[in-house]
C-alpha cells in the first residue's frame, strides 16, 4: 500500500514539472482573425469625355461617395506579417454627370444619369510595425485588387440625355492595392482596426442606345476608411 502512495507522489510531482503543466507558459499565438465594420468609400477618378455618334464634346461625369459594410479575413504568418483577404458588401454607386448645363434641351450637369454595383474583394499582404506584446500596432501593407461591375443601370435622366432606353457594360479590372492601418488590441481575443486602403480600378465603358454606341474609358482610384472590430481564435 505505502509503495503505491509512493508511486502516486512521484507520478503527480512529475506531471507538475512537465513543460506540459507549466502555468507561466506562454500562451499559443492566435493564428485567425474576423473583422467586421464598414468602408467608406471616396473616389478620385477621372474619365475620357464620352465620345460616339450624335455625342456633343465636353459630356463626362464623376461617382457619388458610399458607404457599405466591411468583412474580412486575416491570418497571421509571423509576429510581425499577416495576409488580409476584405471584402464589402457590394455598394450602389450613383453615377453624376458633369459638363454643360444642357444636352440640347435636356439637363445634363449634375444629374444622376446611372448607378452600378460592384464587387471589389482585395488580398493584401501586411507588415505589423510592433510585435504582438505591444497594444497599438501600426500596419502597412500592399497588394491586388479584382473589380466586378454588375446591375448597370441607366436612370430617366440618363435615358432623356442618351436619346433612348440604354443598356450599359464595364469590364472587369485586376490592380494594384495599398493600405496603412493601426490595430487596438484589448486582449488576446478582442480588436480594434482603422485603416485607410486605395485601390486602382480601370473600366471601358460602353453604353448602347438602340445600337448607337457610345463609349468611355474610366479610371477609379478608390480610397477606402476602414473602421472595424475584430476577434482572433
Amino acid at each position: 500500500m505505502q509503495a503505491k502512495n509512493i508511486a502516486k507522489t512521484l507520478g503527480a510531482l512529475l506531471l507538475a514539472a512537465s513543460p506540459l503543466s507549466r502555468a507561466d507558459d506562454p500562451p499559443q499565438p492566435l493564428n485567425n482573425e474576423v473583422r467586421l465594420g464598414f468602408y467608406y468609400i471616396h473616389y478620385f477618378s477621372s474619365a475620357d469625355d464620352l465620345h460616339g455618334p450624335f455625342t456633343p464634346p465636353g459630356l463626362n461625369f464623376s461617382f457619388d461617395d458610399v458607404f457599405t459594410p466591411y468583412v474580412a479575413y486575416v491570418r497571421r504568418l509571423s509576429s510581425h506579417f499577416q495576409v488580409e483577404a476584405a471584402f464589402g458588401v457590394p455598394p450602389l454607386t450613383n453615377t453624376v454627370a458633369s459638363g454643360p448645363a444642357k444636352v440640347g434641351s435636356v439637363p445634363f450637369n449634375g444629374q444622376t444619369i446611372s448607378s452600378a454595383r460592384f464587387a471589389a474583394p482585395t488580398v493584401l499582404l501586411e507588415y505589423n510595425l510592433f510585435d504582438e506584446s505591444h497594444t497599438w500596432r501600426p500596419y502597412v501593407g500592399l497588394g491586388v485588387n479584382y473589380t466586378y461591375f454588375y446591375d448597370r443601370q441607366s436612370t430617366a435622366a440618363g435615358d432623356a440625355i442618351s436619346g433612348g432606353p440604354t443598356r450599359l457594360s464595364l469590364t472587369s479590372s485586376v490592380g494594384f492595392a495599398a493600405t496603412a492601418g493601426i490595430t487596438y488590441q484589448f486582449n488576446r481575443h478582442w480588436s480594434a482596426h482603422a485603416s485607410y486602403t486605395i485601390a486602382q480600378i480601370h473600366s471601358d465603358l460602353t453604353a448602347d442606345t438602340n445600337g448607337v454606341i457610345r463609349q468611355s474609358h474610366i479610371e477609379f482610384w478608390p480610397g477606402a476608411l476602414v473602421i472595424s472590430g475584430g476577434y482572433a481564435f
